[in-house]
């Protein structure tokens, strides 16, 4: 029995890889028959056509085609996943075949300017495209990502009481971690003093909050780099489509945010960060023991943030687009790190990036405001020393 379950399992697997052949094929195909049939009357025109068309086939077939390795390293995903995001984008989000630029190709300018920072004369160059062509394709694909960004965003997991993973397992019902980055932007001079955060760099505050599994739950982006990390996650509450925290249910936050009802922060004045407990240095009281498996879970939001600023350099560096299409462009960013955690079973960034870096809804039934109180203070205590007692079991 087991021998055929066996033989079955590598039947399917046989099957899916031919699936995957079937689909660059159909791709390439696709490709050749936008490039050389649907421009024919240009390249009539033109005798340097057909040797441009040439180029421009052979540059994206050295991207998307040749091997993942140079697919991931260009386009920051495998093949598999890049033409499941093409058939996505078109399916979904509406992402139409020009005259003679095929989606893959779009889709592939698109990801080169994320994960490269690279202007648009650069990746024309690359391509062999008008400058105005890779533009028109960018904010085509960015439309289309933003149409269905439902597609992207994970959904909210409980901790259960039978856990057994080692940093979650302590925190029943919780479900992941937020904090605040800053992300450098492009503003007008007027704009400046608004978006300039304590360390003078002009940047928007982004409020991220992600999963146990390194996924991202909710994002919102804009908020000027002056504004305090308190005041967005209030605006983020708020918001019709906003972050919504079911009653019963917490998130790990940092000492910057209040220790309020489903926001769960660590003791002030406690040894917290995870350097704090390292060469022999164990923690002696219930508040520390509290902070020190606080702070390897919560770590998970500064995981993602790394991996994210890693993977995509358009957040590295301002991106000279206006402040409604940077905002749009880091959203994006955030959705795709979802979708390639999602189709890949290996992330390779994850493994370059250390521990320490740094629908309608009843809104009445959400958590709306971040207040203090003596009860969840309270609660706060007793799961500090429920897990002591039981660490000392």
């Amino acid at each position: 029995m087991s021998r055929l379950l066996a033989r079955k399992q590598k039947i399917l697997v046989i099957i899916q890889e031919l699936v995957v052949m079937l689909q660059m094929i159909m791709a390439v195909c696709a490709a050749m028959y936008s490039y050389v049939y649907l421009s024919c009357e240009q390249r009539l025109e033109n005798p340097n056509s057909a040797y441009r068309v040439y180029q421009q086939l052979s540059h994206l077939h050295g991207l998307v085609f040749e091997s993942d390795i140079k697919c991931l390293s260009q386009l920051r995903m495998d093949r598999q996943a890049f033409f499941k995001l093409c058939k996505l984008l078109c399916e979904k989000g509406s992402l139409v075949r020009s005259k003679r630029v095929s989606p893959e190709e779009m889709v592939a300018m698109f990801l080169s300017i994320l994960a490269h920072h690279v202007k648009n004369r650069v990746v024309g160059f690359n391509f062999k495209r008008s400058g105005r062509t890779v533009s028109k394709c960018f904010h085509e694909c960015l439309r289309a990502m933003i149409r269905c960004q439902k597609e992207f965003w994970k959904k909210p997991e409980p901790i259960t009481d039978n856990s057994t993973d080692p940093k979650w397992k302590w925190f029943t019902n919780c479900l992941g971690a937020l904090d605040g980055t800053y992300i450098k932007v492009h503003v007008s001079e007027a704009d400046k003093p608004r978006y300039r955060t304590r360390k003078n760099e002009i940047a928007t505050n982004v409020l991220g909050v992600c999963s146990q599994n390194m996924q991202f739950i909710y994002v919102l982006p804009g908020w000027e780099g002056s504004t305090h990390d308190m005041s967005v996650l209030k605006d983020a509450l708020t918001r019709r489509n906003g972050l919504k925290v079911p009653h019963g249910y917490y998130y790990l936050v940092d000492a910057g945010y209040t220790n309020g009802m489903s926001f769960l922060s660590p003791y002030r004045g406690e040894r917290y960060h995870l350097s704090d407990f390292r060469d022999g240095h164990q923690p002696h009281t219930p508040k520390e023991f509290f902070n020190m498996k606080h702070s390897s879970a919560r770590n998970v939001i500064e995981r993602c943030f790394g991996i994210l600023k890693k993977r995509w350099a358009v957040l590295r560096s301002p991106a000279f687009y206006d402040i409604i299409t940077q905002r749009r462009i880091i959203s994006v960013c955030y959705m795709l790190h979802n979708f390639i955690r999602t189709e890949m079973s290996i992330d390779v960034m994850e493994e370059e990036i250390d521990d320490d870096i740094g629908d309608n809804v009843d809104e009445a039934q959400f958590i709306e405001s971040i207040d203090t109180s003596n009860e969840w203070s309270a609660w706060r205590d007793n799961l500090a020393q429920e897990m002591w007692n039981m660490r000392n079991a």
